[in-house]
């Protein structure tokens, strides 16, 4: 039996995984606007309707690469809130940790996804859902202190958080720099949110 007969059989899941392991890698090595299906079959060693099978098109490899970054985030502010106490400065220092953490370990194959989907009807539902998810997770945990994160706090949170992952990336600031500044920054939001409006 030959390897790629034995490659076919490898179940859908591990499939999946391995054809995202291997697309990050093309991307790392040439950034996306290298990056082809076809490129990822042949380095794969599987035929192209295998990848079109999993994501569709190249707008949909990418997505699923986001969406997998947008789930290990996730998993980095669980496990970064299971060791936090439950106060509201360690709370904010968790949930900036963890975006920033996960942001530099995705490096810049992230950004290149990013800007790869950017403007695509793709991108927005995928981020518009990853999001919502990662908001609602930190949403829960600041109600546990007693403070929640408004639409336009959420939405401030995620901008800042992505400005200074960029710019740690960039080596422009030090990540503990951009760890600091978005947890004054999410500290200032959920305080600002619990003040009464000036009529």
């Amino acid at each position: 039996m030959s390897d790629g007969a034995r490659r076919q059989r490898m179940p859908r899941h591990e499939r999946r995984a391995q054809l995202l392991a291997i697309a990050r890698e093309l991307i790392r090595e040439r950034g996306t606007d290298e990056f082809t299906l076809g490129r990822l079959a042949e380095r794969a060693g599987v035929t192209k309707p295998v990848v079109y099978d999993h994501f569709g098109d190249r707008a949909g490899a990418l997505a699923e690469l986001y969406r997998e970054f947008e789930e290990q985030q996730r998993a980095a502010l669980v496990a970064a809130l299971a060791d936090a106490s439950l106060t509201l400065d360690a709370v904010c220092g968790a949930v900036a940790g963890a975006y920033i953490d996960c942001s530099l370990a995705e490096g810049r194959e992230l950004a290149d996804v990013v800007s790869a989907l950017d403007g695509s009807a793709t991108l927005v539902e995928v981020r518009r859902e990853a999001e919502g998810a990662y908001l609602a997770l930190c949403d829960d945990v600041l109600a546990s202190c007693g403070v929640r994160l408004d639409d336009a706090g959420a939405q401030a949170l995620v901008g800042a958080g992505d400005a200074l992952s960029r710019a740690a990336l960039d080596e422009r600031v030090s990540p503990s720099a951009a760890r600091s500044t978005l947890t004054r920054v999410l500290h200032a939001l959920v305080t600002a949110a619990t003040e009464p409006e000036e009529s």
